[in-house]
């Protein structure tokens, strides 16, 4: 939130109700492969610095990235299905 404030000079609620801003599709899908990219450089830099070959590292972090992507899909729709904690006027 702080860091919010400071990157874009905005008031907290940027003029609008809480919980009244979403994410357009297209932006969370976005947000999700960049996330991703970073997490899987992230692996292949340590994988490197462990084996010492740019092919084990990159091996190593394609396979990460094809192992988190599945996971994610099953994690989402598993929380999917828990009703704890959600709001009546949920969009799901």
């Amino acid at each position: 939130m702080l860091f919010d404030l400071f990157l874009n000079g905005h008031s907290k609620n940027n003029g609008l109700s809480k919980g009244s801003v979403e994410d357009r599709i297209s932006r969370s899908i976005a947000k999700k492969v960049s996330w991703r990219l970073v997490g899987t450089l992230d692996t292949v830099m340590i994988a490197y610095f462990i084996t010492g070959t740019f092919a084990q590292a990159l091996s190593i972090g394609l396979i990460e990235w094809g192992t988190k992507v599945l996971l994610y899909f099953f994690h989402e729709r598993l929380w999917n299905k828990i009703s704890w904690d959600r709001s009546k006027d949920s969009k799901l």
